[in-house]
């Protein structure tokens, strides 16, 4: 494994670039060696328009990260985000294929391959599965308890898994302006997820939490129970919706309108109750659209850890307290604490450092995006996230 890792975080407005090392202690996640920021162009809601565009902007935030971390930036991971990540849920079963019916990592292999095989159309189609995650395992038609079956005995082996998918075109045009830019992709992650392994305690994935990224044009959320990620999902909504309501509701400029919403104006001549109420009004909408998500899957009001707020969007004034209204659940914006010598500015940097920690796991082995090897995969992909159960 290399000494340092570097994650990048494609945004519609902003690139992320984070090279970190490993601290040599478990316990510690990555030390951050250097950080770049460059403007974005070339995409819209998080997809490319222009790979040309895109690909200066990566490469001028990779050479500013490269020259405060002093390292050559060779390979990076990618976090794939965007309004076309999409979730699909499958169920698969196999039979046991030993004698003496002991259940082996092959039956389990077998099980996975099945409940890809029962995807529907819709999720195979022009898409690409950058994650399959299993859910839960049932042997002999009872629920397995703990992480998976092997070594008991049963007749049938029953999994449910969790796949998370992207535009296969949305991969290849990232890839192509990474490589554009100089570097290789090692491996792509959803940037959701990748978000969680930062921005999350492991008490907070146990009990059931929902981790909410607002971007400039996205809002991404991804749910936990039990430790495990349950759901994903993006919606086409985000902080630069609040921007030109506040522009059209004062009729302001955009530019007037953005430190508006971050409250960078003293002594602005607008009433400041009319300023709340634009703002309200949208940021609760969006958590509408969370609440929604939450009672189709059963989840609403049941996540003790409750919602943490991460991207751009989470320095909003009162965002938090909005959150909490809204979904009745317990809100707060993440707080990314580590032992480094340089410390990441705010929560919207939570992708980027994400990704490096998945690269120092084994996570970072697995060759999710190719998606390939699926016995190795579902072996792997539990033993890496029991290093962050409790």
């Amino acid at each position: 494994m290399a000494n340092h890792v570097t994650g990048v975080d494609i945004g519609t407005y902003h690139v992320k670039v984070v090279i970190s090392e490993d601290t040599g202690d478990p316990r510690q996640p990555p030390r951050i060696l250097g950080t770049g920021y460059a403007e974005s162009r070339g995409l819209r809601q998080g997809y490319i328009v222009s790979i040309p565009e895109v690909s200066r902007s990566i490469a001028a935030a990779v050479a500013q990260a490269s020259k405060a971390a002093q390292v050559r930036v060779k390979r990076v991971y990618l976090g794939i985000g965007g309004i076309g990540v999409e979730e699909y849920i499958a169920r698969g079963e196999t039979i046991v294929e030993r004698g003496d019916s002991i259940v082996t990592e092959r039956d389990l292999a077998r099980a996975a391959k099945s409940s890809e095989d029962a995807l529907p159309a819709s999720a195979k189609q022009n898409r690409k599965i950058i994650h399959q995650i299993p859910l839960r395992y049932n042997a002999d038609g009872a629920r397995v308890l703990g992480k998976n079956p092997v070594g008991m005995k049963a007749s049938r082996i029953a999994i449910e898994t969790l796949f998370i998918t992207c535009l296969e075109r949305h991969v290849v045009d990232l890839k192509a302006a990474v490589e554009d830019a100089g570097c290789e992709v090692e491996d792509v992650v959803a940037s959701p997820l990748a978000a969680s392994f930062i921005a999350l305690s492991k008490m907070q994935k146990r009990v059931g939490c929902v981790l909410a990224n607002i971007g400039s044009e996205t809002l991404s959320i991804i749910i936990f129970e039990d430790s495990v990620p349950i759901s994903i999902k993006v919606f086409p909504v985000g902080a630069s919706d609040v921007t030109n309501d506040l522009a059209l509701g004062l009729r302001i400029s955009p530019d007037e309108a953005e430190q508006l919403k971050q409250g960078a104006v003293l002594g602005a001549p607008y009433p400041k109750r009319k300023i709340d109420d634009i703002i309200a009004r949208r940021v609760s909408d969006m958590f509408k659209l969370i609440e929604a998500h939450l009672k189709k899957i059963g989840k609403d009001e049941l996540l003790p850890a409750g919602i943490i707020l991460t991207g751009g969007g989470s320095s909003i004034q009162t965002v938090a307290e909005l959150a909490k209204a809204v979904l009745r659940l317990p809100a707060r914006t993440a707080v990314i604490e580590a032992s480094q010598k340089m410390q990441l500015r705010d929560a919207s940097w939570a992708v980027a450092y994400g990704l490096t920690v998945w690269g120092f796991s084994e996570g970072g082995d697995l060759e999710i995006a190719e998606h390939n090897s699926i016995g190795d995969l579902f072996k792997t992909i539990w033993l890496w996230f029991k290093k962050f159960l409790p």
